[in-house]
């Protein structure tokens, strides 16, 4: 039998793992692993008991990328059909927090998939980029818009055009990575904060995701509507008063 592409780790209470298994090509991207993806997405957004979701690869690579080998004959109309547009919407539509633990390679669809979380954590030993254009394509997971928005045009361009990798500190520099820790030290920081956020106010967190996310398709004075309507709105779940009645009594809150 064949080892699965995805492997499901449950660490902590309200925290999901799923790491990326298929080491023998850098846990490339092929369409069997990125339809599993979508459907572990699907099934965590309904499962109340999963609040953050943590994507993590193995040591070498988080994911190096598209598997090659299910593109070089490919036509237009094969590419269409597989709808890649729908299952990379399964992850980034995702309302629950989502963290990247990126060691090793993260490479063209791969920095792609880490770029669809909130929150991105990487070795000091990680490279990034967006190599597509050194085989004849460009990229096609959404990194002409986030890689563009996190780091700006003129970065992007030069990432994207010339497809030279960075390293951890230089992507940490330009505003596309979290933070920067050691390399053993990756997955227990993801593990550290999603352990963090699945003990605090899920509605909170999932309306200052929404509100974030809608920032950056939003005029401001739009943008800042949907704050002020979202934080009214908390005004009438029961974490609002559990946390600052545990404020005002100097104790811990015990949300929902």
């Amino acid at each position: 039998m064949s080892e699965p592409t995805l492997l499901i780790e449950y660490p902590s209470d309200g925290v999901v793992v799923i790491r990326l298994n298929r080491p023998e090509v850098l846990n490339a991207l092929n369409l069997e692993l990125r339809q599993s993806l979508a459907k572990y997405f699907d099934d965590f957004e309904k499962d109340p008991k999963v609040r953050v979701i943590i994507m993590a690869g193995g040591p070498k690579a988080f994911c190096a990328g598209a598997d090659l080998n299910e593109y070089v004959d490919a036509t237009p109309s094969e590419i269409v059909s597989r709808q890649m547009g729908r299952l990379w919407n399964s992850i980034s539509d995702c309302s629950k927090p989502v963290i990247s633990a990126i060691r090793g390679y993260a490479l063209g669809g791969g920095l792609e998939l880490a770029m669809t979380a909130d929150i991105i954590v990487a070795s000091e030993k990680a490279k990034l980029g967006q190599p597509e254009v050194l085989v004849g394509i460009m990229p096609g997971g959404g990194a002409t818009q986030r890689l563009t928005r996190a780091v700006g045009k003129f970065k992007a361009m030069k990432m994207m055009l010339t497809g030279e990798l960075c390293t951890a500190q230089e992507a940490l520099q330009m505003g596309l990575l979290s933070e920067v820790v050691a390399d053993e030290l990756v997955e227990s920081k993801a593990l550290e904060w999603a352990t963090l956020m699945a003990r605090g106010p899920q509605v909170a967190l999932r309306s200052i995701k929404q509100s974030i996310l809608q920032s950056m398709n939003m005029p401001l004075n739009q943008g800042l509507e949907f704050e002020r309507k979202s934080f009214q709105l908390l005004f009438d779940t029961k974490d609002k008063t559990e946390g600052m009645r545990a404020r005002l009594d100097k104790r811990d809150s015990k949300f929902e």
